[in-house]
Formats: structure tokens, sequence, C-alpha cells
């Protein structure tokens, strides 16, 4: 690949501190990238080419005004974000599939048959965000719950005891998760093109040229990072669940759990905001605030060679807008 700005700052024009909108994804030998009007995804095929599929997107304004509200925009862009980024990992697996796995299964047969190729395609997808959100629940949330209702059994009728068990195995699960997560060789490399993504967006925030070199020397650390934004909403659902249940003491484990999903859309749009005001900003307040996040990302992303660094650039590249400076955040 050449080294070369193609980005929207030449060297020098952007100003340091400068925050952008354009985030991303890594994938399966991937990186998916989102600007304010493009979505790219570049997969290394196993030949060494770069696949790369493009899109354009709508701005929130355009898909509906109630998106842009606070809050409301928190749960609208965590679907969002959940539904575009197991497609692009859909995608991005097809260039590698598992030994045995060339030939699609009676299921997927089946699907294709009844609904047709693009409904099937739909249809799948549904199904593996549905599966995700609903195993992150429950493993974040009605495990906790469950467990802690264990605990009220030796500590019966005291709520103090029974909310801070819950929330330091909230706590303890979510961490235990990303660092079994880490030590998977499959999933270790795709951290690996998320450490990758954290450098080539830092380094076009440094205003500096999108260069293998540059984005090297990168921190794999970024305040955005969506390892962050889910230890955020844990933090905040165990702020929210301590006041709710000090308030009005609920023991069942069913209606426990059931009253954490009520809240849940709530926690997620509170911890957007949350995420935006401190990407946002960078003061002493602000740093301690994102220090626990970064802290988890050191079971998310490690180091990138060269080759996920290129991909990290050529996705960033071609979702920069022609205007400079129009991505701001």
């Amino acid at each position: 690949m050449e080294e070369k700005n193609s980005g929207a700052c030449p060297e020098g024009s952007c100003p340091k501190g400068f925050k952008t909108m354009c985030g991303g994804q890594a994938l399966i030998e991937g990186i998916m990238m989102r600007g304010p009007k493009k979505q790219a995804i570049v997969v290394r095929r196993p030949d060494g080419e770069l696949e790369i599929q493009e899109k354009a997107l709508k701005s929130p304004q355009e898909r509906s005004p109630i998106s842009t509200l606070p809050i409301v925009r928190g749960v609208v862009n965590f679907l969002d974000a959940n539904i575009n980024g197991v497609k692009a990992l859909m995608w991005s697996a097809e260039f590698y599939p598992e030994d045995g796995e060339e030939e699609p299964d009676k299921f997927d047969l089946w699907l294709e048959k009844t609904f047709g190729s693009e409904k099937a395609a739909s249809v799948i997808t549904t199904l593996a965000v549905v599966l995700g959100l609903g195993m992150s629940i429950g493993l974040f949330f009605l495990l906790p719950t469950a467990l802690g209702g264990l605990v009220s059994l030796i500590f019966p009728g005291n709520m103090l005891i029974r909310n801070v068990s819950e929330s330091l195995l909230k706590i303890a699960i979510f961490v235990a998760y990303l660092a079994l997560c880490s030590h998977m060789k499959d999933i270790h490399r795709v951290f690996e093109y998320h450490g990758a993504e954290h450098k080539t967006i830092f380094c076009y925030e440094a205003g500096l040229p999108l260069t293998v070199e540059n984005v090297r020397r990168q921190p794999r650390h970024h305040p955005r990072c969506g390892t962050s934004f889910l230890f955020v909403v844990i933090f905040v659902s165990i702020l929210v669940s301590t006041v709710v249940f000090a308030i009005w003491p609920v023991y069942n484990v069913l209606l426990r759990f059931l009253a954490h999903l009520v809240m849940l859309p709530a926690i997620v749009g509170v911890s957007y905001e949350f995420n935006r005001y401190v990407g946002r900003h960078d003061n002493p307040v602000t740093r301690v605030l994102v220090a626990p996040g970064l802290w988890l990302q050191n079971f998310t992303t490690f180091e990138p060679d060269d080759s996920m660094i290129e991909v990290g650039i050529r996705a960033l590249e071609l979702v920069l807008p022609e205007e400079k400076g129009s991505d701001a955040w």
C-alpha cells in the first residue's frame, strides 16, 4: 500500500485535539469505519488483497427527528451500531469460512428457499442481533441478579448487602468475560485489528498524514471505545438500580430482572451522553472518569501489525468527508 496522506487533513492543517465523529469496529481480518455520510468495510482476503464495501449513510435528521434528542439518540445509535456491526461481521466472515462450512447448511438453504436470499440475510441478522443482545443481558444482568438472590438467602431482608453483592458481581463477570475473550486465538486477532482502528483514528485526530509509520506511534486506548461504553452501561446500571431498589425494595429475582429490563433503555441513553461528553473534553476530571474504561481496553485492544494498520488507514480514508472539519464532533 502506498503511504501517502489522502485524508481530509494535510499535514499540519488539523488542529491538535481535533475530535472526529468517525469511528469503527474491528472485524474478522478487517475493519469497518463510519463517517458522517459513508460507511466502509475493508477486509484483507486470504490472498492478501483488500476487499472493500462502501455505502452511503443517512443523517440522524433524515432517519428520524426524534433520534437526535438526548438520551433517545443513545438508544437509537446503540441499536444501529449493533445491527450494522453484525452485518459487517457476517460479511467479513464470508471470506474466512471454517473448515467444512464452504457449502450452506440445511438451515441456510431453508431460510433462502422460504424467504428469498435478501430476506433470509435480514432474518439471520435480526436473529444474530437478538441473540447477541439477549446473551449480554443474560450474562451481565440476569446472572448477577440470580446470584445476588443466593446472597440474600444468607442475609435475608438486607437490601444494602443485596445491592452491593449484585453490583460487584456485574463488574466481576464483565471483567472475567473480557479477559477470557482476549485469550481466544481468533478473538485476539480481531482485537489486534481493534488496536489498528484506534491508532488510525488517533493519527487522524492528531492532524498527521495517514501513514503506517505515523499510525504505529499512536496509543491503542481510545476514550470513545465501545469497551468503555459497555463499562459505563454496567456502572450506570449499578448506580440506578442501587437508588431504585433502595427506595422501592425488590427481593424477588424475576421482578428485579424485569425492573432491570425496564430501566435498561434509559441506562443506555444516559451512558451514551456520558461517553459523548467525556469523549469531547480533555481535562483532569474527564481523564479520571475515562480511566476505568481505558484500563479495560487492555483486554480488548492489542498492538497490530503493519498489514492491519493498512486496513485501518484504507477504511478511514474512504469515509472522510470532502469538506475539511465537517466531521468535527
